[in-house]
């Protein structure tokens, strides 16, 4: 997966469709995010770059539920792209 700008912008588009916000603030993030509880906002570190805010998205992806019938057909399709990335790089951990 190539860590774009414009893949970025699916992944923001991805948690929107599932009733996310998405800030870019900066603060003192021990992961670089930050999820406010029950009010679905994930705080993204503003400095990162569109790689390290593509794997903090991706991070919170994965703790969260996903009601996949909710999604667009182009939102499914970068879901499982960061899902197959993410399980690639646990397999080679």
């Amino acid at each position: 997966m190539k860590y774009t700008k414009t893949t970025l912008k699916k992944v923001e588009t991805l948690l929107k469709e599932l009733g996310y916000t998405i800030r870019y603030e900066k603060g003192s993030f021990v992961s670089g995010y930050a999820i406010v509880e029950h009010r679905k906002i994930a705080v993204i570190n503003r400095f990162f770059d569109p790689e390290a805010r593509i794997n903090a998205l991706s991070e919170i992806l994965s703790k969260i539920e996903v009601d996949e019938s909710t999604l667009t057909e182009a939102s499914l399709d970068i879901y499982y792209l960061l899902k197959v990335t993410k399980k690639e790089v646990e397999d080679e951990a």
